[in-house]
Order: C-alpha cells, then structure tokens, then sequence
C-alpha cells in the first residue's frame, strides 16, 4: 500500500441473476465525499439459459442513483412514473429524496434469447442535509451532451460535477446538490495524467480496464490495476502513469457529515432510516406504477 493512496479491491455480491464488484462502502473508507456506494455490474454476458438482470421493486431514501454503463442497456422504471431505458455513454439520475421505489430490468428488446455483454456502474451519491427530504424525481442525460474534451492525448468525459481545466470551465448537465463531480477518462496510448490542481475534496480513481502506475520510475511505485479502486490521502497528489488502454472513473468531492446506512437508505439520522424501515415493511412507499413486485427488509 502506498503512502500516499489506499487501494480497495472489488468484493464480489450476488444481486439475483448477476454479480457485481462492490467497491464502496469499504471498512477503511465509507464514503468518498459525497459518494458512499459503488457497484461495478460485468463485464458479464447476459442472457444466457435465459437468464436476465430483474431488480424488483425496492425503497431509497437520501440520495441520488446515478447509472453509467459502458455495453449493454438497462431499464428504470420508478415510483415518479419515470420509464427509461439507459444505453451506453448516458446518465440515468435518480434523486431519492424523501422516498423513492425503483426497478432494474433487461429490457424487452433484449429479451430474445441472444447473449449480449453488460458492463457499467451503479453509484449512490448522498444528499445534503438540506436535501434528504426534497421531492423525488429523475434525470436522463444523452452522452453527446455531457461536456468532452482532449488533453496531450487522454480523452475526458465530465459526467457530474463541474471542473475547470486550464482556463476552461466544464459543466455537466447532470444535477448535483453538493461539490464533487466524476469524470471518464480514456488513453488509447502509454501516457501520464496529471491532476494537480484540477480536482478538489476527497479523490478516487476506478480502473475500469488498463493499469495506473503511482510514483512511476521510482523505488516506491506501485501498479493500480482492473477492478481497484484507489483512494488519495492527499488532496493535491501530482502525476500518474497510464498505460496503453486504460479507462478511468474519476470522483469525489467535498465530503458530508457522517452518513449511517442500511441496505438502499442513506441518511444523516438513524432516527429517519429506523422510520424508512418501518415505512417499507408496512408498504407505505409509493409504488412503480402496474408493478407489484416487492423486495422485504433484509434480516
């Protein structure tokens, strides 16, 4: 482990008919400013003996979803009325708020009996105390608005957040409630990132595929690779090495007061998710619209 950055290791969790990478919350690291839950879904082959992902109905409370896939495609439906099928390159956000119930579906069209790759991630984003409460709604964001550019040849993706670069400032369209953003990042070619000074907050960076190389050339240097997550100690660390291929999620932000957390509630008080627990046992949550589906409280 370096001095500098604390690698987390994805631990597989079984969600049904698909396994995911969990990556956040770590017993080290709960949260990485804003961020408190990161799911890695694949790279997997679904449909097979025809097997598909079914997420039935369940509650959130407290926070944003964001959805962010890579192959594949992903259908939401939630308790706002909102139905929408999310493809790579796009953003599907839910705000939970006061209480939201949502499901995860392959969609129709890919219910055919033909294997197709999925890919992507899930990522919980805590709300502000100021927002735990507020209505819930949904957001989709096409890829070709999210904000691009290219930098000595690694090409940047802002996903959420805003951040400015050189004298350039980027603005995703995808809501936000608090500082922090996260970024895709892509080098077809060995190079070096360097983020000194871009970012602020806590920082983590996902290896989606390829390799990092922190304190490249240097006795002390160590290879981030594919499915690690690490985590800067510092706010202001300096170069990075990439190799050929490598793609990237960068995230974090200014960090929350303490979260407390219980299965797909996030909140500033036990007090509100032991209410949110009741809530949910007793179906008082509002409903997918024509979906009776219910998943129970988890022992």
């Amino acid at each position: 482990m370096s001095n500098t950055s604390l690698i987390i290791e994805e631990r597989s969790r079984d969600i049904g008919n698909f396994f995911v990478g969990r990556l956040l919350p770590f017993v080290e690291k709960r949260a990485v400013g804003p961020f408190v839950f990161i799911d890695h879904m694949g790279p997997s082959i679904i449909g097979e003996n025809g097997k598909y992902i079914d997420v039935d109905q369940h509650p959130h409370i407290g926070l944003c979803t964001l959805t962010y896939l890579f192959e594949g495609e992903m259908e939401h439906r939630d308790s706002t009325g909102a139905e929408m099928i999310i493809q790579p390159g796009s953003v599907n956000l839910m705000v939970a708020g006061r209480g939201v119930t949502h499901t995860e579906r392959t969609p129709q069209n890919l219910r055919n009996g033909k294997p197709h790759k999925m890919h992507g991630y899930q990522i919980w984003i805590a709300l502000p105390k100021e927002f735990e409460e507020i209505e819930p709604s949904f957001h989709h964001i096409p890829k070709d608005e999210l904000p691009s550019w290219n930098e000595n040849g690694i090409e940047f993706k802002l996903v959420t957040g805003e951040i400015k670069v050189n004298e350039t400032t980027y603005k995703s369209p995808t809501p936000t409630f608090s500082k922090s953003f996260m970024i895709d990042v892509f080098s077809e070619a060995e190079n070096k990132l360097n983020l000194s000074g871009k970012l602020f907050g806590e920082i983590g960076i996902v290896v989606v595929k390829g390799a990092i190389i922190e304190n490249k050339g240097l006795e002390n240097e160590h290879k981030i690779e594919q499915g690690q997550m690490m985590i800067a100690k510092m706010r202001d660390f300096c170069e990075l090495g990439i190799e050929a291929s490598t793609q990237l999620l960068i995230f974090g932000g200014e960090p929350l007061e303490k979260r407390y957390m219980y299965w797909n509630f996030v909140s500033s008080s036990m007090e509100r998710i032991e209410i949110a627990k009741k809530d949910w046992a007793d179906r008082k949550f509002p409903k997918v619209p024509n979906d009776d589906t219910y998943i129970h409280l988890p022992n």
